[in-house]
């Protein structure tokens, strides 16, 4: 099953060593959805991909420093989501042609 996760995070960039946290958690987040925010992700991921996906980011954070959390909004997303405004990048649900 394919579910919409909203991802946010608040990495503590005080120090180099929270820099680099904070550069490694994106550059999952970007493997995994896209950019809505800063610090927001929505990835349309399945069950599996995102106990991986999960594990990856915790292993990375400082969990004393950092912050991440999950929004599981399912997989009867669109009902729940409004947005106004200037949208960055493309929609979850368009095809991505590489």
């Amino acid at each position: 099953m394919i579910m919409l996760v909203l991802i946010t995070y608040d990495v503590n960039t005080v120090t180099a060593s929270g820099k680099k946290r904070l550069r490694q958690v994106a550059k999952q987040c970007v493997n995994y959805g896209r950019r809505v925010q800063n610090s927001v992700f929505e990835c349309k991921i399945s069950n599996h991909e995102m106990i991986l996906f999960k594990e990856k980011l915790l292993e990375i954070i400082d969990e004393e420093k950092d912050s991440l959390r999950f929004y599981y909004l399912g997989k009867s997303y669109k009902t729940k989501i409004e947005h106004y405004g200037k949208d960055l990048g493309c929609n979850v649900d368009d095809t991505l042609i590489l």
